[in-house]
């Protein structure tokens, strides 16, 4: 019984040992990645906020001509909701938190009587929304790790059309934003109509100061310091920047997931890798423990036949002595 133990625990050892090696390796791989995906993300930073910037300033100059493109809609009837998860497993909670934080955003607009259209980035939304019942317009595989700008395009291109062509009247992301390499936060943010990524709620608040006090010449609009002429004029600059702005904050955000991603993959799997280790020590001691009951056990075994066939000669050698004297 101690012997049919000991083979089935060297067994897990044995298993447990070949996914340890695979966690380690799956770490070693993440962790290799990260750097490379924050210089990705450090790199497109400029031109995101660039982009951001010159739109805002392009916008606040002719406010007539930004119309539904800038600022937070005073009503909203119907919503695009854009997810971005990853197409694999085995990192964490990082699927989960975006999933379920999508699930919420999507219940809380039901309840508000409020339409969607739920697009999705990754493998992991679209099995997870198909599984609930929750209808997908369009999913988007196979390039959460190392997503390119016309990986990028091609998302926007689904979620800029609904909302250009008026059959929604805002765009929602909901993805996770990689902040540094130990902390990363799972955020819902209005992607359109456009706002200044970083003074979100001033940017809204002079968009919308400016769109509500202008005139149709934009004459009576007072002009904000700094202010630019442009060529063409705003309202034709607006239609080409707008959808190119709003494929930075996409691939911004591609980038920024991605990044998400290898980290909690990295922590997980050393999480994992040092589980495997102490499984390992676990079952060792077990095995061990079962390897000393065996050999203690045939120890006992093999003292107690030699007592009992010393006390059996002993025995013998006492009759030989009888019957000589008799």
């Amino acid at each position: 019984m101690a012997g049919g133990q000991e083979r089935i625990l060297r067994r897990r050892i044995k298993s447990i040992e070949s996914t340890k090696k695979i966690t380690k390796a799956m770490e070693l791989i993440a962790a290799s990645q990260i750097v490379r995906a924050q210089g990705r993300i450090a790199a497109a930073r400029p031109y995101q906020e660039g982009m951001a910037r010159i739109v805002l300033e392009t916008a606040l100059g002719d406010p007539d001509a930004a119309g539904r493109l800038l600022g937070t809609p005073e009503s909203v009837a119907k919503v695009a909701v854009l997810a971005l998860v990853a197409d694999r497993g085995l990192c964490g909670g990082y699927n989960t938190s975006v999933l379920r934080a999508t699930e919420r955003l999507l219940a809380g607009d039901a309840q508000a009587g409020i339409e969607y259209r739920l697009f999705t980035v990754g493998k992991k939304a679209q099995s997870y929304f198909r599984y609930r019942g929750q209808p997908v317009e369009q999913s988007f595989l196979g390039f959460s790790e190392r997503p390119t700008f016309t990986n990028a395009r091609e998302v926007a291109a689904s979620v800029l059309t609904p909302f250009i062509t008026g059959e929604v009247d805002q765009v929602m992301i909901v993805s996770t934003r990689f902040l540094s390499a130990g902390t990363q936060t799972v955020e819902v943010r209005q992607l359109l109509p456009l706002v200044d990524p970083r003074e979100p709620a001033e940017a809204s608040e002079a968009a919308g100061g400016a769109m509500a006090g202008g005139s149709s010449s934009g004459q009576d609009t007072e002009r904000p310091a700094g202010y630019t002429e442009f060529e063409p004029d705003a309202a034709i600059l607006l239609e080409s920047l707008a959808p190119r702005a709003a494929e930075t904050e996409i691939f911004g955000a591609l980038l920024e997931a991605s990044a998400s991603e290898l980290t909690a993959r990295q922590r997980a799997m050393a999480a994992a890798t040092d589980n495997a280790g102490e499984l390992v020590k676990k079952y060792s001691r077990i095995m061990n423990r079962a390897r000393q009951d065996t050999i203690t056990t045939e120890i006992m075994e093999i003292v107690g036949g030699a007592e009992a066939l010393r006390a059996g000669t002993d025995e013998d050698e006492g009759g030989l002595i009888i019957e000589a004297r008799v």
